[in-house]
């Protein structure tokens, strides 16, 4: 049918300005109207017939007065009570057509304006669930879940921005001093110089990958392909990985394994994540030190895995910043062994996007540290 000659494009072209809840509403009424016609002229086009075959059955001559008075009394009847059974449905039938178009419509203003809002860059919006089937409420979730997907997007960068501004002061104040010197002819371009340079340019490069890499994994942008494996397996992989450093280290590195359980994860991630803090440990344990990884059911629904040192700890006012991005428990000796302070984030990040938790803990300074993931266990 050509959409030129059919009656939706006769109903556009007529309110070219109008709602979808009119157009509803005026669509849904030329259905209740034909109905109400077309059953009306059904029953005056059979009704007649029907009525005089049975006065012919009964006996009743079709020409006397008594079948004229008989088939007006029909008729008066058939036309009132038809005329106001059709009205009072009609009228009906509008009534509801009008309220569900006029629950559509504001559903689906509410939804055009919490999009208009989303893309004005009001995050929080939230769009509550209008009660009009599933189609609906799926709707207006995958609304929400944009808008919450977005709001921590915008988040993360702007964390990003203010950390990576923060970071890249002292890089940057080094090179610029060092170029004035040189200009000033205060400093010559030695082998020490180079070394500054090339140290301040290398930790510029290195903050570029590390705020790529927290970012991805804050907001689970890192590819997660979880396949059944068992935590003694996870442990065994991550500890040969680093075993050789610890050794160059003079670090002993043990392992206890109470209870090997199964967990569905992603290894590479969890390798990752474990290698972060075995990292992390042996940057704070002295020649001569111990760190030790143990894993084991904590209940019966999760395992623990936990990397604990013997090395300089942690203060307490430094426990609920740990994993927060660029945070250092102690600046200087992080930046001389090449820390960053975004490995305990990536490694909370990873964490959650399995559905666990990761935690700190020590007796203070001095007295070592500990780090305790968690993973649901797979239950067979």
């Amino acid at each position: 049918m050509n959409p030129k000659t059919s009656p939706r494009g006769s109903l556009r072209r007529s309110f070219p300005g109008a709602s979808f809840g009119t157009r509803l509403f005026l669509a849904l009424t030329v259905v209740v109207v034909g109905c109400a016609v077309s059953a009306w002229l059904v029953a005056s086009s059979l009704a007649p017939g029907i009525f005089h075959d049975h006065l012919g059955q009964a006996g009743i001559d079709h020409n006397s007065s008594q079948a004229a008075h008989v088939e007006q009394a029909f008729t008066w009847a058939i036309v009132l009570a038809w005329g106001l059974a059709v009205a009072l449905a009609v009228l009906l039938a509008l009534v509801v057509s009008w309220y569900l178009t006029r629950r559509v419509q504001r559903s689906i203003t509410a939804v055009t304006t919490s999009a208009a809002r989303i893309a004005g860059g009001h995050y929080d919006t939230r769009l509550t669930s209008p009660g009009l089937g599933r189609e609906f409420d799926e709707l207006a979730v995958t609304v929400n879940e944009l808008a919450r997907r977005l709001d921590a997007t915008e988040t993360t960068r702007r964390r990003m921005l203010a950390d990576l501004g923060h970071e890249m002061r002292t890089p940057i104040a080094t090179l610029d001093s060092y170029l004035e010197a040189l200009d000033d002819g205060v400093r010559t371009f030695d082998d020490e110089t180079r070394q500054v340079l090339y140290a301040a340019t290398q930790r510029l490069s290195r903050l570029a990958q590390d705020i790529t890499a927290v970012s991805r994994a804050e907001e689970h942008l890192t590819r997660i392909r979880p396949v059944p494996t068992t935590t003694d397996a996870l442990v065994d992989n991550a500890v040969d990985a680093v075993r050789e450093r610890y050794e160059s280290a003079g670090v002993t590195l043990r392992t206890c394994i109470d209870d090997s359980m199964i967990v569905t994860v992603d290894p590479d991630r969890i390798g990752q994540v474990l290698g972060n803090l075995l990292d992390n440990a042996l940057r704070h344990t002295p020649p001569g030190g111990t760190v030790t990884v143990t894993s084991r059911q904590a209940d019966k629904d999760r395992v623990q895995i936990t990397v604990a040192d013997t090395g300089d700890g942690i203060a307490p006012d430094h426990l609920d910043h740990l994993f927060d991005r660029f945070y250092r428990a102690d600046t200087a000796r992080d930046r001389e062994s090449g820390g960053s302070g975004i490995g305990l984030t990536i490694a909370r990040a990873l964490v959650e996007a399995h559905h666990g938790r990761i935690r700190a803990h020590t007796d203070g300074p001095g007295r070592g540290a500990s780090f305790t993931l968690e993973l649901p266990v797979v239950r067979l």
